[in-house]
């Protein structure tokens, strides 16, 4: 069965402002298998003059050109939903990308969603931290990761996107499906 690993990059909450994406990465992957079909990925338009917010994590500030240059949301619709139409989606703290998937498609029905850091809580309740990163070096993703990116890290919506789907597949395959309740 096929799942949608989904993440966004943000420009943060400013004053005046509502919260961005300026990028989105989507994995599709089997997490029977733990192998991964398909990655897809895309800047997201922002206007040079938008602020971000000073906490805003990313490589955003190196990349503006590109991000005034980039498609709006509505111009890749078709490559986004035809990835995540129908099929269970899973996202590390899935109400941020959940909410940011509502608001700039409002009208569509998505899901159901599993949330990582959800099952992680549930599942691990000892562990330190439940960041994504923190999750990665305990499950030992961290090789398969930089295998498949060698010049990324977290806080790049495709990695963070792949290391949710990779992370998800361990505690789907440790836990049975049954800690992956629907949201």
């Amino acid at each position: 069965m096929t799942f949608a690993a989904i993440d966004f990059e943000t420009t943060g909450t400013v004053k005046g402002y509502e919260n961005e994406p300026w990028q989105i990465g989507i994995v599709l992957f089997d997490p029977a298998s733990g192998g991964i079909d398909e990655m897809w990925e895309s800047h997201l338009h922002i206007p040079p003059t938008r602020p971000f917010s000073k906490y805003a994590p990313g490589r955003w500030a190196q990349i503006r050109d590109d991000l005034a240059a980039a498609p709006h949301f509505h111009e890749i619709w078709h490559d986004i939903s035809s990835r995540i139409a129908g099929v269970p989606l899973v996202a590390h703290n899935a109400g941020t990308e959940r909410t940011i998937l509502t608001r700039l498609a409002p009208l569509t029905p998505f899901g159901p969603w599993h949330d990582t850091l959800k099952m992680l809580k549930r599942g691990h309740p000892g562990l330190p931290s439940y960041k994504l990163g923190a999750a990665v070096d305990a499950f030992a993703l961290a090789p398969m990761l930089k295998r498949l990116f060698p010049e990324r890290t977290f806080h790049d919506a495709l990695y963070d996107a792949a290391a949710t789907a990779l992370l998800f597949s361990v505690l789907a395959q440790n836990n049975g499906f049954h800690a992956c309740a629907a949201m």
